[in-house]
């Protein structure tokens, strides 16, 4: 009841939005000689909690906190003082890593250069063709699937098939009687989601709904699906740049990170050698 009745004060002090003097008298919490105080629970519970979750939510962090207070005095009592040496060494080079780490991103933010070239991407793609090759085939189409027997059927095909700049504002007009609809042709997808958008396709019969400049209607007993395949690339074919073009600006950049940090290490030690500041003793 007492651990209640805190929890209950220290909501209370939340929402009145006072501050702790972090003193033993307005501890929430005691395991031995540690304390929790109200400000090691700031913006533990969201805003507009529920008073019952939030005594929830309040009560389980002081038991997990209790718990690895406990867990930790018995530990320093009963780890071996090697082990302990070990696992400070451990904690110290974590630190160490954590802190070169943000120091490096921080630096890295403010000096690389970010703007990749077209002709940089075509460079890579060209020399690196062979380490480009698709895991599965790759498609370019436009489909749309209707409501079997809509009556605009024959004018929507027609528009459908000829795809000039006036079918195609037509079609988009007309695009809340299509039950799915995919008008971008001029971009890659992976086979995973034509399997996934034209349910009827699957590995078995693919050779025969996505072949490269076919066009045809497919029917159900609910649904009609208009299909144009405009092009396609097969499995372990070198994929197409504009397919990959992101995945190279991502390896350039990452490739000048991995240098840009590289070089920063190397002038931070040979300045420090110039400075005095570090020594190898022999």
């Amino acid at each position: 009841m007492k651990i209640f009745g805190s929890i209950c004060s220290l909501l209370l002090l939340f929402s009145c939005g006072k501050e702790s003097n972090d003193n033993k008298a307005e501890a929430i919490a005691r395991v031995d000689d540690q304390y929790l105080y109200p400000s090691d629970l700031e913006n533990l519970v969201p805003s507009g909690t529920p008073k019952k979750d939030s005594i929830a939510i309040v009560k389980d962090f002081i038991n997990r906190w209790a718990t690895q207070q406990l867990l930790m005095n018995n530990a320093n009592k009963n780890i071996s003082k090697s082990k302990q040496i070990e696992l400070d060494g451990l904690i110290n080079q974590y630190k160490m890593d954590l802190y070169s780490k943000a120091y490096l991103e921080q630096l890295v933010v403010t000096k690389i250069d970010t703007a990749i070239t077209k002709e940089e991407i075509e460079k890579y793609y060209n020399t690196n063709k062979n380490n480009f090759k698709a895991n599965s085939p790759l498609v370019k189409l436009r489909y749309i699937n209707l409501v079997k027997g809509n009556n605009k059927l024959a004018s929507i095909s027609a528009k459908f098939s000829s795809f000039k700049s006036k079918d195609k504002k037509d079609l988009k007009n007309l695009a809340i009687q299509f039950k799915d609809y995919a008008f971008n042709d001029s971009i890659w997808v992976d086979i995973d989601q034509v399997y996934e958008r034209l349910p009827f396709v699957n590995q078995d019969n693919i050779a025969k709904f996505i072949d490269v400049g076919i066009s045809y209607q497919y029917a159900d007993s609910t649904s009609i699906w208009l299909v144009k395949v405009r092009d396609m690339v097969q499995k372990n074919n070198v994929v197409p740049l504009s397919y990959i073009s992101p995945t190279i600006k991502q390896i350039i950049l990452n490739k000048r990170k991995t240098d840009l940090i590289n070089k920063i290490q190397t002038e931070i030690t040979n300045d420090a050698i110039k400075d005095n500041d570090f020594e190898i003793f022999k």
